[in-house]
């Protein structure tokens, strides 16, 4: 195994991973903030209120990209096993 190819994999790998988390840490993220700032406004400091629509959230995009997640998966590990042999 030469050493470009272990960086391609490498490569390929951190952006598969990207491509996947991506959309549920920005959804976490925005929605996190979103919700601190209604209770930095409101003055209402209660731990569930960012935690409950943060999950929620998450498991809406989840149901809402989980296809597409699970194709990228699919490809990235295809491309890695279909490379065995060479």
């Amino acid at each position: 195994m030469t050493e470009e190819l272990v960086v391609f994999w490498g490569q390929n790998a951190l952006i598969t991973a990207l491509y996947v988390a991506g959309p549920l840490l920005m959804t976490a993220l925005l929605v996190g903030t979103a919700v601190s700032l209604l209770q930095t406004v409101t003055q209402v400091q209660e731990m569930t209120l960012v935690f409950v629509p943060k999950t929620l959230a998450v498991f809406l995009v989840l149901g809402l990209l989980g296809g597409w997640m699970l194709r990228h998966f699919v490809a990235f590990g295809t491309m890695m096993f279909l490379s065995i042999p060479g």
